[in-house]
C-alpha cells in the first residue's frame, strides 16, 4: 500500500513554554544488573544528550537535578544505547530502572504523564485526533504527535491536530515545529520542485544534486543503523539493476553518524549508486531540507528536477518505474 510522506523537519528541541524548572524529585532502583551510574538524558530530535548522571549506591539512585518539567526525558545505565523514555514532573517520582528488553520492563511510578504515555504505547489501534481530543492539555498529547504522527500527516491533518491541543500547548517547541513542518511539505507535493542540495560522497567529494538529474532520480534516505532500511535495500538494489541502463537512478542520502558504519552500509547491501551524508543523524541538513522524520523514505524526481511520486517501496517502486521507463507499456 502506497505511504502517505513520511517526513517532518529537523526539530530544534522539546522544551514547552508553561514548563518550569523544578529541582527533581527523582529516585528508584536498578535492577537485572550492576552498574556504577544512571545517566540523566534529555530528548533533542529523536536523540538523548546527558545532562546529569547519579551514582548507584547498593542498588539505589537519585537525581535532584534542575530541570523543566513537565517534559520527556531519558533514564540509562548505559549512554550508548537507548534509554528509558520517562516523562517527569514536579512530583515524587520513583524508578525501579531496568534494562531488559530495551528498558520494557522498568516501572515509573508518581508521573501522570507517564501512565499516559504507557497507556498510549498498549493502544494498538489508536487514533491520534480521539486521543488528543480526550487528552488536550497534556505534553503526552503533543508529543506523540510530533514524535509519532507527524511523519503519517499530509499537512492538512498535522494543522486539524494542532488546533486540538489546547492553547497552552499551543507555544511549545513540538508544536512550532510542527507547524514549520507543515509548511516543509506544502512545497514537496507531487509536482512540485525537489529541493536543491550539495552533501558529501564517502570521499569527502561535493556531490550536487541538481548535476545528477538525468531520467529519473530517486532520493532515497536511509541509514546503516535502520533496520527497515536495511531490508528495503534489496528492493531498491533489484530496481536499480533492472532500470538504471533505461534512465534511472539514485542518489541515497544517509542518516549515518559513523563513516565507518555508513561506508560499511554501503558495501555490505551492494549499493552502487551516488552516495552522500554530513554524517548528523537526525540533523541531517538534507533530511530538513525535504522535511524527512522517518526512514526509509524516498522522492522519485525527474529530469527537470518535478517530484513525481514519494515513499516507493517493495513492489511499487518498480511498478512505477515500469510504467515510467518502460517503453513496451
Amino acid at each position: 500500500m502506497k505511504k502517505i510522506l513520511l517526513g517532518a523537519a529537523l526539530f530544534l528541541g522539546v522544551i514547552q513554554t508553561q514548563a518550569q524548572e523544578n529541582n527533581l524529585q527523582l529516585k528508584g532502583t536498578v535492577a537485572d544488573t550492576i552498574v556504577s551510574y544512571v545517566y540523566l538524558q534529555k530528548f533533542h530530535n529523536k536523540m538523548f544528550t546527558t545532562i546529569d548522571s547519579v551514582k548507584v549506591t547498593d542498588g539505589n539512585f537519585s537525581f535532584k537535578t534542575k530541570v523543566k518539567t513537565p517534559e520527556l526525558y531519558g533514564l540509562s545505565v548505559n549512554t550508548q544505547s537507548s534509554p528509558l523514555y520517562i516523562f517527569l514532573e514536579k512530583t515524587p517520582i520513583t524508578v525501579k530502572l531496568s534494562p531488559k528488553k530495551y528498558y520494557s520492563t522498568s516501572v515509573v511510578e508518581g508521573s501522570v504523564s507517564q501512565d499516559l504515555f504507557e497507556k498510549y504505547k498498549k493502544s494498538n489501534d489508536i487514533e491520534i485526533s480521539k486521543f488528543i481530543t480526550e487528552n488536550p492539555k497534556s505534553i503526552v498529547s503533543a508529543y506523540v504527535l510530533y514524535r509519532n504522527w507527524s511523519y503519517r500527516l499530509s499537512p492538512e491533518q498535522i494543522r486539524q491536530n494542532i488546533a486540538l491541543l489546547d492553547k497552552s500547548l499551543q507555544n511549545t517547541t513540538y508544536v512550532k515545529e510542527l507547524k514549520d513542518l507543515a509548511l516543509v511539505l506544502d512545497g514537496l507535493g507531487v509536482g512540485k520542485k525537489a529541493p536543491d542540495f550539495t552533501a558529501n560522497d564517502p570521499q569527502g567529494k561535493p556531490v550536487h544534486f541538481y548535476e545528477n538529474l538525468k531520467g529519473y532520480t530517486l532520493v532515497d534516505f536511509w541509514a546503516s543503523w535502520c533496520g527497515p532500511c536495511r531490508r528495503e535495500n534489496p528492493n531498491v538494489v533489484a530496481a536499480y539493476k533492472e532500470f538504471h541502463d533505461k534512465g534511472f537512478n539514485i542518489v541515497g542520502v544517509s542518516l549515518d553518524k559513523k563513516k565507518e558504519n555508513w561506508i560499511k552500509g554501503i558495501q555490505d547491501d551492494n549499493l552502487s549508486w551516488t552516495h552522500v551524508s554530513d554524517l548528523l543523524f537526525w540533523n541531517s541538513a538534507v533530511a530538513k531540507l525535504y522535511g524527512v522524520r522517518a526512514i526509509p523514505g524516498n522522492y522519485l524526481v525527474d529530469s527537470n528536477g518535478i517530484i513525481v511520486a514519494k515513499n516507493l517501496q517493495g513492489e511499487e517502486l518498480q511498478a512505477t518505474l515500469k510504467l515510467l521507463l518502460d517503453k513496451k507499456i
